[in-house]
């Protein structure tokens, strides 16, 4: 498996592109803008983009998956249909951040606690992890010990829960539920910021504490 993060927007959102070595197929998780600028890194990678994933409907992860689903023709797949809301409601995100308007957005799929992706030789488990939002999925490669974590757990913090949505009690119950039974070395990239390990946020992020 390889992956290649592109942070974007003045969000600083963590999109990547994850491929099979193999194949050379991809999935573009969590477009959040910028979309001529991802077209340009996946064409200067020799990626071909198969899927765009998203983790959840806020508009820092989702701004440009219309955009660039439509250009490449592929499907949109995920969050869970618990963030159906949110993402019918992307323009009022919009007016709310004082950006250009998202029109609402659908997806081709919608995605279940257990349920798998992937691109080539590669395969995701989904799991389901509302707190942040009600519909919040992570995509876990267990053969790679690798999560994209989006915006459930960073490294030395937590989800934000006070926007809409948001379920304080929910996220830990994810965080505890979903992910503190994994092994220390499982490696994942969240939606902002750096990444770390299980390990060192079980150890040394005070939210787990």
């Amino acid at each position: 498996m390889k992956y290649h993060i592109m942070p974007v927007t003045a969000f600083s959102q963590n999109c990547s592109l994850v491929w099979c070595e193999q194949t050379g197929e991809a999935a573009l998780v969590d477009p959040g803008g910028e979309a001529q600028r991802l077209r340009r890194e996946a064409a200067v990678l020799g990626v071909t983009v198969k899927e765009i994933w998203l983790t959840h409907g806020h508009l820092d992860h989702v701004g440009a998956a219309s955009e660039l689903a439509a250009y490449y023709r592929v499907p949109i797949v995920g969050p869970h249909r618990d963030d159906k809301l949110l993402l019918a409601s992307l323009p009022a995100q919009c007016r709310i951040f004082g950006i250009e308007s998202i029109p609402p957005l659908t997806p081709d799929r919608w995605l279940t606690d257990g349920a798998k992706v992937g691109v080539g030789t590669l395969s995701f488990s989904v799991l389901h992890c509302p707190g942040h939002s009600p519909g919040h999925v992570v995509f876990w490669n267990k053969e790679a010990k690798f999560i994209l974590m989006g915006d459930v757990l960073f490294n030395g913090g937590i989800g934000r829960t006070d926007l809409s949505g948001g379920d304080r009690v929910a996220l830990m119950h994810s965080i505890r539920y979903q992910f503190m039974p994994l092994e220390d070395d499982i490696v994942f990239l969240p939606g902002h910021g750096p990444m770390s390990t299980l390990g060192h946020e079980r150890r040394n992020n005070l939210f787990l504490q």
